[in-house]
């Protein structure tokens, strides 16, 4: 088929090499302004940019589609359908309406549960037993689109949004694959009225720890903001990032470092206590809590 595509990150730069290996027409790829990145801050391309350029594919960055300029630039192609995956732009009605057969969007999770900007990282947090991709028929509504192929994904116990991100972005990437060669042979489902939730975009303030909650709840969070933005807590007043760690026994004040040697750094919680097997100190690098304790000491208690 004649495609555009639109995409942005590492997920959506999945998708399209599925589609380019699929031998489908990509006629423009539409991914965000590059933006500053690094210790440098220097501008740096999209991962679906980089891709796009070396096939040779011709690629628009426009900071919106709501302009006369950019909707045109999408009208000439004529496509048959936009393929969407976590693009971060909203498509206007305008533009949903000018492929002949639709725009197609690629959602890592079983819709209507986790619609919106974080699904993989909301369904870890969560503690849900399994997530999975839903290749949606996009509306006007945020991910509120009729379902046209779902597939299944278990969450394993020590799963992290890294590891889930990428099964998932493999998963969506031969869905979409599948969807577009039985298009004709797909009936739209709409979703279901029950069960919707909504995954909100990922703040920075959320990744810090909270001693008092359970373990439970805690080792999710660690899995659920790795990699970004790092579950944290506070070291004597230090930003210490725990990357990984285990369910484990103990009990103590919540935030009381238990323990502290080569298996990891035991630390009560509300209920239960973790034992943090992966550190990072700010300004350092992550390191095995073996590593980490050779070069750093730990106060009593940890969030203050």
């Amino acid at each position: 088929m004649k495609l555009i595509f639109a995409g942005t990150p590492e997920f959506a730069a999945s998708a399209l090499q599925a589609l380019i290996d699929a031998g489908h027409d990509i006629a423009l790829v539409l991914t965000q302004p590059d933006r500053p990145a690094g210790r440098g801050m220097k501008l740096k391309a999209s991962p679906v940019k980089t891709l796009a350029l070396a096939h040779g594919l011709p690629v628009s960055q426009p900071l919106t589609l709501k302009t006369a300029e950019a909707q045109a630039e999408i009208a000439a192609v004529g496509a048959e359908v936009m393929v969407v995956a976590a693009y971060g732009l909203i498509l206007p009605k305008a533009v949903l309406e000018m492929p002949t057969r639709g725009c197609l969007n690629i959602h890592a999770s079983l819709l209507p549960r986790w619609r919106g900007a974080a699904p993989i990282h909301r369904a870890i947090e969560a503690g849900d037993a399994e997530t999975g991709v839903t290749i949606m028929q996009m509306d006007v509504g945020l991910d509120t689109g009729d379902m046209l192929l779902t597939v299944r994904e278990p969450i394993h116990a020590d799963d992290s949004t890294g590891s889930l991100h990428d099964r998932l972005a493999a998963q969506g990437a031969q869905a979409m694959v599948a969807a577009l060669a039985q298009l004709d042979a797909l009936s739209p489902q709409p979703q279901p009225a029950e069960g919707v939730t909504y995954a909100e975009k990922i703040g920075k303030a959320e990744a810090q720890l909270d001693w008092s909650l359970p373990a439970e709840v805690l080792h999710r969070k660690i899995r659920a903001f790795n990699p970004f933005p790092g579950a944290s807590t506070l070291a004597g007043g230090e930003a210490l990032k725990i990357w990984q760690a285990q369910l484990a026994d103990g009990a103590g004040a919540p935030g009381e470092v238990l323990a502290a040697d080569a298996d990891g750094v035991r630390i009560a919680c509300g209920s239960g206590a973790l034992l943090a097997t992966q550190l990072q100190a700010a300004g350092g690098k992550r390191l095995a809590a073996r590593e980490f304790l050779a070069g750093h000491s730990l106060p009593a208690r940890l969030g203050e």
